[in-house]
This record gives C-alpha cells, sequence and structure tokens, in this order.
C-alpha cells in the first residue's frame, strides 16, 4: 500500500466516524424538514379546511385566554378582600382585648332565672 491509499482509508474512516456522529442530528431535520413539506403542500391543496381549523381552534384558544385572564382578576379580588378582613379582624381583636383588659364589662340584670 503506497502512503496516498493509506491516507485515503484514513480520510474514509474519519468521514464515516463524523457521518456516524451526525447521523442522529441529520435524521431528524431531514425527518421535520420532510414532514413540513408534507404539511405545506396539504395547506396549500386544502386552505379552506386550515382555515377552519384555525378559525375554530383560534377561537377556542381565544376563549380560554380570556377565562383564564378573568379567573386570575376574580382570584386577585377575592386575595385583596381577605387580606382587608384579616386586617379589620385584627383590629377589632386589639381593640376588644385592650378594653377588655382594661374594664370589665357588668352583668347583663335582664336574665331572670326561672
Amino acid at each position: 500500500m503506497t502512503s496516498q491509499e493509506k491516507s485515503e482509508g484514513c480520510q474514509q474512516s474519519a468521514e464515516a466516524e463524523k457521518q456516524l456522529r451526525s447521523y442522529s442530528y441529520t435524521n431528524w431535520a431531514d425527518k421535520i424538514q420532510e414532514q413540513y413539506g408534507k404539511i405545506k403542500e396539504n395547506a396549500e391543496t386544502y386552505p379552506y379546511v386550515w382555515g377552519s381549523y384555525i378559525v375554530v381552534y383560534g377561537g377556542f384558544g381565544l376563549w380560554f385566554a380570556y377565562r383564564w385572564r378573568k379567573l386570575r382578576k376574580t382570584e386577585n379580588r377575592v386575595r385583596v378582600l381577605q387580606e382587608r378582613l384579616r386586617k379589620l379582624v385584627e383590629a377589632e381583636d386589639s381593640t376588644s382585648s385592650s378594653s377588655a383588659g382594661t374594664s370589665k364589662a357588668p352583668p347583663s340584670s335582664d336574665i331572670s332565672t326561672k
């Protein structure tokens, strides 16, 4: 064997190894491009079908987004109201405890025993 044949053999084996390493990437890229081509061809062949899909599923998407946003706003309002109620209860407890500690209420005289 000559040195040229050896170098060609090494180059071929190096290229084969490189192809094996990048095989999975090119395979996936080729599959994605092939699938994209099929979808594009189908969309060009049946534009009204794809248009109806876009209208229907786009409408559902908009409706879900609207309901999601409304739910989030309602939850925020409830949180604010709960926080205000908690502060009111704390203030009431602190005032009632301070007033109860300073003076006790006299017992009620309108209670009759039978």
